[in-house]
């Protein structure tokens, strides 16, 4: 079955994977302008439809939905047990020295700004991510990088890469004008996805090829 507005990837009764694109959230916000949604989209087809793992609204790429309860609460625990691999890539901006490496920096929300997260070694959650240069484009003065987030805090992949130097380039809340005016949409995508599915054990693989 198709659902209008979404690029269904795979679908079968226990779960719905889409490639979602760049602009749309996953869940709806409060104000009556961010009604529009993944799920909001799915819920009149699916009434089950639960979302297990959220991509930010400027994010693009996969994403999982749960169908009823068994499989709600299966593949929540896949995530919070860190058993799914997911991998993302980005652009950011400047050179990027280190051919690969890892970011440990504890993050928690900025109450005050919200939705902005801030990093804070006192009380912010543990978060890592792992990274690998895919390229460096001299004369664009950018990197493609491959990321891997071992922990899943809002926003870490884009707080990491600020951290080091490299914001991702369009990022609507971290990037610097410089960097913000280089792309017309934020350059990160979520292009792979793989899982023992939570309730047969099957094998699952997803990839979504990078729009940029």
């Amino acid at each position: 079955m198709s659902i209008p507005d979404l690029h269904i990837l795979h679908i079968d009764t226990t779960m719905i994977v889409i490639n979602k694109q760049a602009g749309l959230l996953s869940q709806p916000g409060r104000r009556a302008e961010k009604w529009d949604s993944v799920i909001t989209r799915i819920k009149p087809h699916y009434p089950d439809a639960v979302v297990v793992h959220r991509l930010d609204e400027p994010t693009s790429g996969l994403m999982m939905i749960a169908l009823g309860k068994a499989m709600s609460s299966g593949l929540s625990r896949s995530f919070r047990e860190r058993l799914v691999n997911k991998r993302y890539e980005a652009v950011v901006n400047g050179i990027m020295v280190d051919d690969e490496g890892s970011v440990d920096i504890p993050l928690m929300a900025d109450w005050p700004n919200r939705p902005r997260q801030k990093i804070d070694f006192e009380n912010g959650r543990p978060s890592l991510t792992h990274f690998r240069v895919l390229e460096r484009n001299i004369s664009e003065n950018s990197t493609r990088v491959d990321l891997e987030p071992y922990t899943g805090r809002s926003h870490q992949l884009r707080m990491h890469l600020m951290a080091l130097g490299h914001p991702i380039l369009g990022d609507p809340l971290y990037a610097d004008p410089e960097s913000l005016g280089r792309a017309p949409r934020m350059l990160l995508h979520a292009k792979h996805l793989d899982l023992d599915h939570p309730l047969t054990g099957h094998k699952l693989t997803f990839d979504s090829p990078v729009p940029f």
